[in-house]
């Protein structure tokens, strides 16, 4: 079974002065701004690598849940926080490393098990593998 979603973009203006605006097709996000500011400084407005990075933590909290429950330790909460990296590389903006940060309440687990369940839900959710490698496809049209 196949699951599509959608979220859009605009961009108005050049690069540096130019504004744009996000928003998800659910509509749970609704034309937040963003701007060369908001991504490569630390202005008002959000950015593409916040929403990767929200995405993250997201999937990486649902993979390690699910992974602790086929282990047989249902997990009480688990809180992660994912930290994407943006730096230049060979002068071109590179996201270069995302951070997880996850705290877990399971009851009577070991610690070097939820280690490794925790090592392996890393591995296996689908935006950590997305973000290792995704073939991306693109249809441009001028209008």
């Amino acid at each position: 079974m196949a699951t599509e979603r959608s979220s859009s973009a605009v961009w108005n203006g050049g690069l540096k002065d130019g504004k744009g605006t996000i928003s998800t097709g659910s509509g749970v996000l609704k034309e937040q701004s963003y701007s060369f500011v908001s991504r490569f400084e630390n202005g008002t407005g959000t950015n593409p690598e916040e929403l990767i990075a929200a995405a993250h933590a997201g999937c990486f909290s649902m993979a390690l849940s699910a992974e602790l429950e086929k282990a047989g330790h249902k997990g009480d909460q688990v809180s992660t926080t994912a930290t994407v990296v943006l730096e230049f590389v060979d002068g071109k903006p590179t996201v270069t490393k995302i951070h997880l940060k996850t705290e877990a309440k399971v009851p009577g687990i070991e610690d070097a098990a939820f280690q490794e369940i925790a090592a392996g839900a890393k591995v296996g959710c689908p935006i950590s593998r997305l973000l290792a490698a995704a073939e991306i496809d693109l249809v441009a049209s001028l209008v």
